[in-house]
């Protein structure tokens, strides 16, 4: 087994898995019908995303595991995800700037993806840059929306982005399995990835007649497994059938 090459896809799978299931968490509650729809079936795509990943990494770590082996048995220190994509969801306007965020990340990381010398990934990037293409035009109309809408709108959207600014810095971090994937041709450089999601980022945030949030610290870890309090409740919620009836199968 390649470790590395394992870390890496088992990272983008846990990404999706755990934004999607914190997406989910809208279903009922969104402020429109039309935006209850809209939220489950974007946590639909991640969670088929993170299927796929998982199915993946499974393979490549070779010990006979499946994707819910690694989605539903796996404790908060053996994740991998960012921390931006744990923590609770807030109000409206911190969900959609979160999405924001991290769709347009995913924008560019799945687009560079689609050319990797890892068949496999690039096959499942194929499919993922359909669906963020989709995402992103539609929470960077929210935060345009939200930006530029009303006082207590405006005000919101801005609270938002300074509350989880950051975390951003986590995404373009770049640790040894970085390293070795780029060596690989399998990934792209995180921090070429950054000057393309900054430059976006920063148009959407005046076009929306916000202010890009100072930086004034950096928290970072869940890609080593050091995670907020938020991870454990999120998992108590999602692995609890598997937790309570092992091998539960339907």
């Amino acid at each position: 087994m390649n470790k590395n090459h394992y870390r890496y896809v088992l990272r983008l799978g846990d990404n999706a898995l755990i934004l999607g299931q914190r997406m989910t968490e809208w279903c009922g509650h969104s402020p429109l019908l039309e935006e209850d729809i809209a939220m489950a079936n974007c946590a639909l795509d991640h969670v088929g995303r993170a299927r796929l990943l998982l199915s993946y990494a499974a393979e490549l770590e070779g010990e006979g595991r499946s994707e819910d082996d690694l989605a539903f048995v796996r404790s908060d220190r053996e994740f991998e995800n960012f921390l931006l994509c744990e923590l609770p969801i807030g109000d409206y306007a911190f969900t959609m700037a979160r999405q924001y965020l991290l769709d347009t990340y995913h924008y560019h990381l799945f687009t560079e993806l689609v050319s990797s010398s890892d068949e496999t990934l690039s096959a499942i990037a194929q499919k993922a840059i359909k669906e963020t293409t989709y995402h992103m035009d539609r929470s960077r109309d929210w935060v345009l929306r939200l930006g530029d809408g009303t006082e207590e709108s405006h005000e919101r959207m801005q609270v938002a982005l300074e509350g989880m600014w950051n975390y951003t810095e986590e995404l373009f971090e770049r640790d040894p399995v970085d390293v070795q994937m780029i060596a690989e041709a399998i990934a792209p450089d995180p921090e070429w990835l950054h000057s393309k999601w900054q430059a976006d980022i920063n148009a959407t945030i005046k076009k929306a007649t916000l202010s890009v949030p100072e930086k004034k610290w950096s928290l970072s870890g869940g890609r080593n497994g050091l995670h907020t309090e938020a991870m454990g409740h999120l998992l108590s919620e999602m692995q609890h059938l598997q937790r309570t009836y092992p091998g539960l199968s339907w």
